[in-house]
């Protein structure tokens, strides 16, 4: 399935789907409202390099969404930029949107003079990000148990860096 990847400050008609998206998926459980998530993804909008949210979509269809963040795990706060709220719509789901949405996210980090990206992921998605690439340095963190994986601009002689399209 042919799709493109566009920034959400060049496709502002997706942001109340990302923001239902990322509410439902994550901030709607813990008891947030739907605005505050609305206001924390407005801040996508602004001229800052970071946070920044992107956009996978065929023309006016939403597919997923992926975005950067200074920080995302509070126990953390050293560690920045992250690659969060990955989604993919469960009808396009195992088709590459999600490995690309997540490769670009880290690679328009890199593109801002960042050498590394960091990402949390609970303990039964781990696993997907490893296969992209990533690498896992911390277990069980919080009480979500997250891993937090790290990916490098520049890999390590002899590793493999990776995404696949």
């Amino acid at each position: 399935m042919p799709f493109t990847i566009s920034d959400l400050r060049q496709c502002p008609e997706f942001f109340d789907t990302v923001a239902e998206r990322i509410w439902r998926a994550w901030w709607e459980p813990e008891g947030h409202p739907l605005a505050y998530i609305q206001t924390r993804l407005r801040e996508n909008l602004n001229g800052s390099p970071i946070p920044f949210a992107l956009v996978a979509h065929v023309s006016n269809e939403f597919l997923g969404t992926a975005s950067a963040i200074a920080s995302d795990v509070p126990a953390r706060p050293q560690f920045t930029p992250w690659v969060a709220a990955v989604w993919v719509e469960p009808h396009a789901r195992r088709r590459g949107i999600g490995a690309m949405l997540v490769s670009r996210a880290a690679q328009d980090c890199f593109a801002l003079g960042f050498g590394r990206t960091y990402l949390c992921a609970r303990p039964r998605r781990s696993g997907f990000y490893e296969r992209l690439g990533w690498r896992t340095i911390e277990r069980r963190v919080g009480p979500d148990r997250l891993s937090i994986l790290i990916q490098d601009a520049t890999p390590e002689p002899g590793e493999i860096k990776g995404s696949r399209p």
